[in-house]
């Protein structure tokens, strides 16, 4: 017989792939902030996940990296935009009191406490987790802190690097030390300790640079 071979009906839904790679991130993630990461092995996220441990190996080569990944994942969901709210202080309270509720919703500390140690002692997953879990956050608070600028709100030459320590440094101390509360009102109370830092007072001389 002669003719035209039928074409082949598309495939619907996503690719095998697509969905195998978010099933692992998922059940990474659940089992991480069940367990923590210490009790999180390969072979566990292939059987909740329903792939097999090649699979998993093929995208991530080690727990920790599936760890962060995940984390990333979920964090990069629900991150807030910076919104434009026409204050610095306006603007940081949009950024943080969602991040903060997010962080608080569940037990993160756990698992940020581990890649932190992880990334203590292997310098390529150190750089990784900066980039995919610390810089993002910074990205959006610097953007934050150059509208102030432009509106001429801070002084040019603000020290935002710092003011960014300042601001998550104590965010995440009580996230990780977990000896008081981490809520929206600690976020309001720091921020606007640095911005009491940062604003110039009405009428006050600006502070002299040192050399």
């Amino acid at each position: 017989m002669t003719g035209d071979v039928p074409a082949e009906a598309p495939q619907r839904g996503r690719p095998r792939s697509e969905k195998a790679h978010k099933a692992i991130l998922d059940a990474a993630a659940e089992l991480l902030l069940a367990r923590g990461l210490s009790a999180v092995s390969m072979d566990a996220v292939a059987e909740r996940a329903g792939v097999s441990k090649a699979t998993i190996y093929r995208w991530w080569p080690t727990k920790e990296t599936l760890a962060l990944d995940a984390l990333y994942t979920e964090w990069a969901a629900a991150r807030p935009y910076p919104r434009d709210t026409g204050s610095l202080r306006g603007d940081l309270l949009s950024l943080l009191r969602p991040w903060v509720r997010l962080a608080s919703s569940r037990p993160y500390g756990r698992v940020i406490g581990a890649l932190l140690t992880e990334s203590q002692t292997d310098p390529v997953f150190a750089a990784e987790y900066r980039e995919r879990f610390v810089e993002p956050r910074r990205d959006q608070a610097r953007a934050v802190f150059r509208r102030a600028i432009e509106r001429g709100e801070i002084p040019a030459d603000t020290k935002v690097e710092v003011a960014l320590d300042l601001l998550y440094g104590a965010l995440y101390h009580r996230l990780l030390h977990g000896h008081a509360p981490l809520s929206e009102r600690f976020a309001r109370e720091v921020i606007d300790m640095v911005l009491g830092g940062i604003v110039p007072a009405q009428g006050a001389p600006k502070p002299v640079s040192e050399p």
